[in-house]
């Protein structure tokens, strides 16, 4: 199981508003960082064609 559906499954069964808080922003964290991975990527990607 990848580390971002054990994380979707916890917040969807976290009962405790503080340790479902801290993992929204753990996923967010996440999102962002791929997000970054990605666009740094395709620059690489444009980079090398040029």
């Amino acid at each position: 199981m990848s580390i971002d559906r054990f994380i979707l499954r916890k917040i969807n069964t976290c009962q405790e508003e503080h340790t479902r808080a801290n993992l929204v922003r753990l996923f967010v964290i996440r999102i962002r960082k791929a997000e970054f991975a990605e666009e740094y990527d395709a620059a690489y990607v444009l980079e090398k064609l040029k």
